[in-house]
């Protein structure tokens, strides 16, 4: 079983920018995102999100989003993809960066929600 991860944010440049930080820490971890409309405004696409998570090579995913909006085409997402899709309802930057590193150090999904649980947004 292999971890990865994917972003989304209704701003395409907060989806591909975070990702850049976070190969800092995570080299090895494959990483996918999803930012903005279809036509490049802001919001979410559900086709944007299936394809980042057909783009990621790992067999599970954890995945982090920015707004609520973006959690409804997520879960629809995870419904239609073949993968195990985990959602995390935490602070963006932190939490995906958070379990960047924690992956990358070999650390298991256990542990890694464990870490994530004082970043959960209430």
């Amino acid at each position: 079983m292999s971890l990865g991860i994917t972003i989304v944010s209704h701003v395409p440049e907060i989806a591909a920018g975070l990702p850049k930080l976070l190969k800092q820490v995570a080299a090895d971890v494959p990483l996918t995102y999803a930012g903005g409309t279809d036509d490049g405004d802001i919001g979410t696409s559900m086709e944007k999100i299936n394809q980042a998570f057909d783009d990621n090579s790992a067999d599970e995913i954890l995945a982090f989003y920015d707004l609520g909006s973006a959690k409804m085409n997520l879960e629809m997402a995870q419904e239609m993809s073949e993968k195990t899709i985990h959602l995390y309802d935490t602070a963006l930057i932190e939490s995906a960066y958070t379990a960047a590193s924690l992956l990358q150090a070999g650390v298991s999904l256990k542990d890694v929600e464990e870490q994530l649980k004082p970043l959960k947004v209430k």
